[in-house]
């Protein structure tokens, strides 16, 4: 027995093997070939009766027709896999741009709908989104900020802290300020960052929620100034409340983590018991910034003497309450649909620069 003698064998179960066309009958070519039964088992089995000489040069033969079947049949399956999937996509086509249908109640959060819309504006001047982890250590979350122990943020009333030895627990994140301490760790300047999440603290009220969002942003360069971080948060307070004219002021305030400090506040009027913003004599605060401060730079390894930057940093539902109307802070944690249906987005209102804001 050898291989010209196999060779009509050969050609007839790869033949098989190449033409099944489902994965039934590749197992049926298989099982006929290879199973318990099949016809080249069936020879193998036959060795044994053989002379020593004819049996190692048929059993060598055997062995390779064996390999090439198999391997076929290895090619086969992914072949028949392929297909499937393909026939699977093309008749399981979904429409996208088909409205959802979750009983009419599909919508957007109005905390995801903000981010995307922070994301699009400060996406436009250059920033990238940066994330971190929420559970923190002290360097990150405090010192590394330039915020002293005897600090009130530290304090067991005012954070939530895990258990574990005093002054080495980790800590729930109370800002996201830890990712920008990472981002200049990691990264050696230019840094040009924005970071929106989850943050946490002991407060529980019609405006504070023990968890809420904030997104930070960080910019470090050589030539970095106040007129940039002034000229960056006015386009945006004029970007994200759709007023071309909006009044923005900046007035002195202290942060541990940067020196000068501002407090940004924006032009609105509080007539008739309601808030209108961008008209009126009024202001209102609604976020904090200022220089990094020198010490900040020198924890990250960079040097003040060359680099320098701004950071500031607003709540994510306060904007999104002055924005969208939303008096409350509470609901938008209840998981209730009928306040989503007031409040929230239909799923393809993607904000843009290109394309608006508010569709």
């Amino acid at each position: 027995m050898n291989e010209k003698e196999l060779e009509p064998l050969r050609r007839e179960i790869l033949d098989a093997v190449s033409g099944a066309e489902s994965r039934e009958a590749l197992e049926e070519a298989r099982v006929s070939a290879l199973g318990r039964k099949g016809r080249i088992t069936t020879l193998m089995k036959m060795l044994g009766s053989l002379e020593a000489d004819a049996r190692r040069a048929a059993g060598a033969a055997l062995n390779r027709l064996k390999d090439e079947v198999e391997a076929a049949i290895s090619t086969a399956a992914n072949r028949l896999l392929h297909s499937e999937l393909e026939r699977r996509l093309a008749g399981e086509k979904v429409d996208v741009t088909l409205p959802v249908e979750i009983g009419g109640e599909g919508r957007i959060h109005p905390i995801s709908q903000t981010i995307d819309e922070l994301t699009a504006i400060f996406g436009e001047m250059g920033f990238e989104v940066a994330e971190g982890p929420h559970i923190e250590t002290d360097f990150y979350n405090f010192t590394a900020l330039n915020i002293p122990p005897e600090h009130p943020a530290r304090q067991e009333q005012d954070t939530f802290y895990l258990p574990g030895e005093h002054g080495s627990r980790k800590v729930l994140r109370t800002h996201t300020s830890p990712v920008q301490i990472r981002t200049m760790l990691a990264e050696r300047p230019p840094i040009r960052i924005i970071v929106p999440g989850r943050t946490f603290r002991s407060d529980h009220d019609a405006t504070h929620s023990p968890m809420f969002h904030q997104v930070e942003g960080l910019v470090i360069d050589r030539s970095t100034h106040m007129g940039h971080l002034k000229g960056c948060l006015i386009e945006f307070c004029r970007a994200f409340f759709e007023v071309d004219d909006l009044p923005v002021r900046f007035r002195p305030s202290y942060f541990p983590f940067t020196e000068p400090s501002a407090e940004v506040d924006i032009g609105c009027s509080r007539e008739g018991g309601g808030l209108k913003i961008g008209a009126g004599g009024d202001w209102l605060e609604i976020l904090g910034s200022g220089m990094v401060h020198p010490k900040v730079l020198e924890v990250c390894g960079v040097d003040p003497a060359e680099y320098q930057g701004f950071a500031f940093g607003m709540g994510i539902e306060r904007i999104a309450m002055l924005k969208y109307g939303i008096p409350d802070l509470r609901p938008f944690f209840d998981s209730d649909l009928r306040w989503l249906r007031h409040y929230g987005f239909l799923p393809l209102e993607v904000p843009s620069m290109v394309g608006g804001l508010q569709r």
